[in-house]
């Protein structure tokens, strides 16, 4: 009897002392995935940048062609956008995104083979067309694998690639242009993308569910007491006619528009506007360039903590999204003013770092709000408000290079600055607490 008693508490003792199974956390795994997809989809776009004075010496293209190159990239781009969200939603990301890296990247390598204006073109349409899934499709992927409390901090390391490829790209590739021409930037980088592409398919999976590295303690987390996507559930073609009758939908792709044309105008011309109005060394605009897209970075990365923080504690809505927004489209819009009338480079590089930095706010705000909008159809949704983002975006390096022509590049940047006042405007009138006009259940049944 006193064994069998002594044997009872130690079974007990036993039991309880069994620990909790640890939740794995490898919905960041596809974050990361995310931020180096985004990596290479700007180093490739700022590529031609750095370029730039080497090849309008060699090609003898003006600052119009090359503008002109760029905006045939971003309408194609655009234009491609909403067939890219209906891929998505019926084929899943894990096989759209990985075949959207390899096609771009192949022609990211292309471009090093081209010698006249007009295969510059073709090179740039379909280059393009290759990169129109990648935000939606990571887009749709986190609405996915990420809980709502998660996702401002998951959008903030996507755009943290847009960002860190200037800061890192852009000395490396101006280095190699100096000890290997031009043409190896292109080459290299285009090799790289397809290696990211091959690990993407291999190591992530289209729902959290079928991922042998998510255990049940996660999917509990990332369902957050909220139905999760399965993989066999009904395919639904998303009510595009309810889209477009929201004005928040219009607002959401305006905004982004004026943040695309800011970005955009950097991407095309910051080391040309560095080097000509301010007689940067073509090694020191290599570095200096750098400073302002980390400033973006670190202002990307606070908004998506400081939404996340505010959502999380319930201090406050997905509303909460919108005012910070707005907030990075007005203090952007200050910060390019502050740049444009600036005679030192010192100076200029400071305010431009201020105005990037808030319009890492307007961009973060972006993407977490398409996903909050549009729930299960967020690939249709950030599709839609891409589109329309990259169709006035787009038209940035071919107006800046003509107003910069004619008037200069202070009056460049001026132009560029008015953006950030219609862009804040929009903000008002988005509400990312609520669902594009019903409920998603309601969406989904076409209520």
């Amino acid at each position: 009897m006193g064994a069998t008693i002594d044997r009872k508490p130690a079974d007990v003792q036993s039991s309880q002392s069994v620990p909790p199974v640890k939740r794995t956390n490898y919905r960041w795994m596809l974050a990361f995935f995310a931020m180096l997809m985004i990596f290479m989809n700007y180093i490739d776009r700022v590529n031609i940048a750095v370029a730039a004075p080497s090849i309008m010496r060699e090609l003898h293209f003006t600052k119009v062609q090359l503008g002109f190159l760029q905006t045939v990239f971003f309408l194609s781009y655009a234009l491609f956008q909403i067939p890219s969200g209906t891929l998505i939603e019926y084929f899943g990301h894990r096989k759209i995104v990985p075949i959207s890296l390899a096609w771009w990247s192949v022609f990211t390598s292309l471009t090093a083979l081209c010698h006249t204006f007009g295969s510059w073109a073709v090179i740039r349409a379909l280059f393009g067309i290759g990169e129109a899934p990648a935000y939606p499709g990571l887009t749709s992927a986190f609405y996915n694998w990420f809980p709502k409390r998660d996702r401002g901090r998951a959008v903030g390391m996507m755009l943290l690639g847009s960002k860190l490829a200037p800061v890192f790209g852009i000395p490396v590739a101006t280095l190699l242009m100096i000890h290997f021409g031009w043409r190896s930037i292109f080459w290299v980088f285009g090799a790289i993308g397809l290696l990211i592409a091959l690990a993407y398919y291999l190591l992530l999976t289209t729902y959290p569910r079928e991922s042998r590295f998510v255990n049940q303690a996660e999917l509990e987390h990332i369902a957050d007491g909220q139905p999760v996507a399965a993989p066999n559930q009904k395919k639904a073609l998303a009510p595009w006619g309810r889209f477009l009758r929201s004005p928040q939908f219009w607002c959401i792709g305006v905004q982004l528009g004026m943040a695309n044309f800011v970005s955009y105008v950097f991407i095309a011309w910051l080391p040309v506007y560095l080097l000509e109005a301010h007689h940067f060394s073509l090694k020191a605009m290599g570095f200096a360039a750098a400073i302002p897209e980390l400033a973006f970075a670190v202002g990307n990365v606070f908004c998506g903590l400081l939404s996340d923080y505010l959502i999380g504690r319930k201090i406050a809505t997905s509303k909460a999204r919108a005012w910070l927004g707005g907030v990075g489209h007005l203090f952007c819009c200050f910060g390019l003013y502050l740049t444009a009338i600036s005679d030192t480079k010192a100076a200029t590089i400071f305010w431009l770092s201020v105005a990037l930095a808030f319009l890492g706010f307007a961009m973060n705000s972006s993407w977490t709000s398409a996903s909050d909008l549009g729930g299960k159809f967020s690939g249709s949704v950030s599709a839609g408000m891409n589109f329309l983002a990259n169709l006035l975006g787009g038209m940035a390096p071919i107006v800046v290079a003509w107003v910069a022509t004619g008037w200069g590049w202070k009056a460049a940047i001026l132009v560029t600055a008015l953006s950030g006042i219609i862009g804040a405007t929009c903000w008002v009138f988005v509400r990312p607490d609520r669902p594009l006009e019903g409920t998603f259940e309601q969406i989904a049944a076409g209520a």
